[in-house]
Formats: C-alpha cells, sequence, structure tokens
C-alpha cells in the first residue's frame, strides 16, 4: 500500500497546474472534512484505507490540521478496498487547501454510494474501472518504441516515407494536447513524447 505522507498521487491520474487551482466555497473546518471522509469511507464498506497527503502524521496517526495553509501540493488521494472493488484510489488536487480536497473526494463517495443505492450497477462498474490505480512510484508501465508513442508506422520508416521534420511535426501536434496544463492531458504522456522524439533524432543522427 502506498504511504500517508508524503503524498502519493496516483499513476495516470492528471494532476492541476498550480495557477489552476481554486478557492473552495465548502464551509467546513478542516477536522470536519477529515471526519465526514472517514464517515463516508465508513459507510462505503471500505477497508484497507490509506489517506495520502503531504501533510505530515501525528503519533497516533491523525493528519496536522495547523499545516494544511502552507502546504505547497494539496493534493489528496484516498487508498482503499471494499468487499466487491479491490484496490482502488480516488484523488483531488483542484483546490488549494488540502482539507477542501479530501471534503471533495468525500463527496465523490457519497455520490457512488448514491448509485449503490440506486442500482445502477453498470455505472458504477463503470466508475470503478476509471477508479482503478497504483501510485505513480508502485506502476510499471510495457516499454513502448518511440514510432509507436509518435502513432507513426514502423514500416513507413524503414520505408523511407517518413522523415526528421515530418516526425518533429507529428510530435507538436500530439504534444498540444497532451501537455499537463491543457485539459485531458497527462505529464506521464507528454514526457514520453518528448523522450521518444529524442529517440527520433537520435535514430536520424
Amino acid at each position: 500500500m502506498p504511504d500517508s505522507f508524503p503524498l502519493a498521487w496516483p499513476e495516470g491520474w492528471k494532476r492541476t497546474a498550480p495557477e489552476f487551482r481554486r478557492r473552495a466555497r465548502y464551509g467546513v473546518t478542516d477536522s470536519v472534512a477529515l471526519v465526514e471522509l472517514k464517515d463516508e469511507l465508513r459507510r462505503f464498506g471500505a477497508t484497507n484505507v490509506v489517506i495520502s497527503s503531504n501533510i505530515a502524521l501525528k503519533s497516533n496517526g491523525e493528519m496536522y490540521a495547523n499545516q494544511a495553509a502552507s502546504i505547497e501540493d494539496p493534493g489528496v488521494a484516498v487508498y482503499y478496498s471494499t468487499s466487491q472493488w479491490k484496490d482502488k484510489v480516488i484523488a483531488c488536487d483542484q483546490w488549494t487547501r488540502v482539507y477542501h480536497n479530501a471534503y471533495a473526494i468525500a463527496k465523490t463517495i457519497n455520490a457512488l454510494r448514491a448509485i449503490d443505492r440506486a442500482g445502477a450497477t453498470q455505472i458504477l462498474a463503470q466508475a470503478f474501472t476509471a477508479f482503478g490505480a497504483l501510485p505513480a512510484s508502485a506502476a510499471a508501465a510495457p516499454e513502448q518504441s518511440w514510432w509507436d508513442v509518435l502513432q507513426i508506422k514502423e514500416d513507413a520508416i524503414k520505408g523511407g516515407f517518413v522523415d526528421l521534420p515530418m516526425i518533429e511535426a507529428r510530435y507538436r501536434s500530439l504534444a498540444k494536447t497532451a501537455h499537463p496544463d491543457r485539459n485531458g492531458g497527462d505529464d506521464r504522456a507528454f514526457k514520453a513524447l518528448g523522450s521518444a522524439l529524442e529517440q527520433a533524432r537520435r535514430h536520424f543522427g
């Protein structure tokens, strides 16, 4: 299982750029937000719970409330299992305060419980497919060739149908949508594109 401290952000989950984080309008204190999150997890039947953030823990395992305002990365990731769903995670870093992100996760779990009570099992199953993930330090993605990353056919390269300027143009096109600051972007995919471009440049000398 990931650590409670420091933050173990799940692999494949897009980060919110600091300049796009906002102040939440939740009218809850830090302690209430944490209690609400734990209560929602308990009602959901969650086990093996790890609430991961950049707030250090007290000796009893509780999070310090007075550190929340000074945390540079306010993200929160909650790892857990239930009797039906194993090794799941919900993460949030949209808000500027750690406990507001924790409260947002609590509200998300509340909504999932409502779906479960309504009997919409297919919707719930699809939601949990998205929530399955490992922390970035624990996940290992399969290696891809640079041409696969850049979505170029190997036969086209071997046949001499593409050159470096064409590959660089492909990189620029893909990088626009993969950039972490863009909606739907992904930091890991963006870095993979950069690495693939460097390999392509070495290939073409």
